[in-house]
């Protein structure tokens, strides 16, 4: 049996499945007449309806009305509308795939209970659907100052994580004594002590590294914080990044301590606004309506989230930097 490999919307190859599993994701919807497969033989990657005759679909733009008999021995017969995965009746008749050669079993008579499938039918993980990249239209690179803002956010959730653990750690394994001890001249401090050191040094990276690889690679490409002021991270193509670049991306973060955040102030002289370590990942950032079918609604402006909060870390840096003035002039006197 032929196996086959598909190209999803974020350009990743999915496979192998077999020919009718291929023919139960065009029924779904999640695969298009423009979808790029390919299978051992082929000279390269090829769109869908360039293959229908392989396939056994004469049209496949047009709803069947009769069984077709596929080259692996599968006919399509129409059957009841089904609901689509947003909740609402379909509008149009899906198809079902089955042995040609076998006695078709009645819908109103399911093989084991009242909502069995057919035994014939293969096996469908639910696919969750990106947003297709469409190349062509504007694209609106973030500036420096909403990734700044971006940052801002972002980073006070992790440190409210962070010291979240920290806390529950001491409250849990009783360390209070233990960070009294820490600080003194006693070599000993139990195995609670540690525990609590192991803590502090290795519960930011961990939480740092799980949140933004897990959220830039996810499907809305984008962290809370950037998520709040319109942006996201693609990669070259524009398109969603895996979790591996993700986590070069974060890795390489570490430029900016070693350089003194002159990595980040990099966005302000580079043609398409990357840090060093978007240079590192091989990544952009970009509006979060860069790469679909809708740029019309990327903004150039900043936007009334990032103008709040770079006023708010304005006045916190004020604060403290008039903090410190206070208590050297308190000092002197």
């Amino acid at each position: 049996m032929t196996e086959w490999y598909y190209a999803d919307t974020t350009n990743t190859r999915q496979g192998p499945i077999t020919t009718p599993a291929l023919l139960q994701l065009r029924q779904q919807g999640t695969l298009g007449d423009g979808t790029l497969l390919w299978h051992d033989g082929l000279d390269g990657w090829t769109p869908l309806h360039a293959l229908a005759h392989e396939l056994g679909l004469a049209d496949p733009t047009a709803s069947p009305i009769a069984a077709t008999t596929t080259a692996d021995g599968w006919a399509l017969e129409p059957v009841a509308p089904a609901a689509t995965d947003v909740g609402t009746p379909a509008t149009s008749v899906d198809d079902a795939w089955h042995p040609a050669s076998s006695d078709r079993t009645s819908p109103s008579q399911p093989t084991s209970g009242p909502d069995a499938a057919s035994p014939y039918s293969p096996p469908v993980a639910p696919v969750v659907r990106a947003t297709p990249v469409v190349h062509g239209g504007d694209v609106v690179d973030a500036g420096f100052l909403k990734r700044a803002a971006a940052l801002f956010i972002d980073s006070l959730l992790v440190t409210a994580v962070y010291y979240a653990i920290i806390l529950a750690a001491m409250v849990v394994f009783g360390l209070g004594g233990t960070l009294e001890r820490l600080g003194s001249d006693t070599p000993e401090f139990g195995v609670a002590g540690i525990f609590l050191v192991a803590v502090i040094y290795l519960a930011w990276p961990l939480v740092s590294g799980l949140y933004y690889v897990l959220m830039e690679s996810s499907a809305r490409q984008a962290t809370l914080g950037k998520m709040a002021v319109g942006i996201k991270v693609t990669g070259l193509d524009g398109g969603r990044i895996g979790r591996g670049r993700a986590f070069a991306r974060w890795a390489s973060h570490l430029l900016a301590y070693v350089t003194l955040c002159i990595a980040y102030l990099v966005a302000l002289f580079t043609e398409r606004k990357q840090g060093l370590h978007d240079m590192v990942a091989s990544t952009y950032v970009v509006d979060q309506w860069a790469y679909t079918d809708h740029p019309e609604l990327q903004q150039r402006s900043l936007g009334t989230v990032a103008i709040v909060i770079l006023v708010l870390w304005a006045g916190l840096l004020l604060l403290g930097v008039g903090a410190v003035v206070v208590a050297g002039i308190a000092a002197s006197l």
